[in-house]
Formats: structure tokens, sequence, C-alpha cells
């Protein structure tokens, strides 16, 4: 059976560029994509936020430059800007149909962005 299953992933940046920004974005992306054996296909639709200390540039963007993701609907937003949160992320939530049970699905936090969801600490936390 098919389900839809949302797959989430962050990272961090170091700096406010644009290169910087579309760069992380990309590292995250495929490591989702890698670790969870996703096509865009099967992808209805992908969220990207950012906090709002990263404006510029879109991290659409980057999504847009993977072969293949050039017409998966994606949608950028803000943050809201909670105190002391973590600053300089990039969040994604991925939507799209799988096989996998939610036990099976693997997020994906990145650089400091693993301090968001401990508890999946046995999931991916660094490029390889």
């Amino acid at each position: 059976m098919t389900y839809v299953r949302g797959f989430r992933g962050a990272i961090t940046v170091e700096e406010n560029t644009e290169q910087a920004i579309l760069s992380a974005t990309e590292t995250l992306l495929r490591a989702m994509i890698r670790e969870n054996q996703l096509v865009p296909e099967d992808v209805a639709a992908v969220f990207l936020t950012t906090t709002a200390d990263l404006n510029a540039a879109f991290p659409a963007k980057a999504v847009r430059q993977i072969p293949g993701w050039q017409l998966v609907p994606l949608m950028c937003a803000q943050e809201i800007p909670v105190p002391n949160s973590l600053p300089r992320c990039i969040r994604v939530m991925l939507l799209a149909h799988t096989q996998k049970t939610q036990q099976e699905v693997r997020h994906v936090f990145l650089n400091d962005a693993v301090v968001l969801r401990p508890d999946l600490q046995s999931n991916v936390n660094s490029p390889s």
C-alpha cells in the first residue's frame, strides 16, 4: 500500500549569503533523497522555511537545480521568529507517496540542526 508521508529535514548555515543558502539546501535535499530513495514523480510538494536571519536567497532555487526536480511544487516561507530559537536554519517538509511506514521514514537534521529533534539522533546527522 502507498501512503503520503512527511519527510522532515533541517540544516544550519554559517552566513546569510546566496551561496551558503543554496549550497546548504542542496546538501540537505540530496541527503533526504538518498536516505529515503525519493524520486521527483512521487513528491507531492516541498515546503521550505528559513529563519528571519536568512534572506539572501530562496532555498527553492537550489531544489530546482537538482535534475528532475524542476516540476515539483515548492513553497518558501519564513519561520515564526520564536525568541532564542536556532539561528540561520533552513527547514524542509517534503510530502511524498511511499510504501515506507512511519518508522522507516528517515528524517535528516544536519549541522547545528541536530538539536531540533534529539529523539531522531539515530537517523542521519551528517552528509556522507
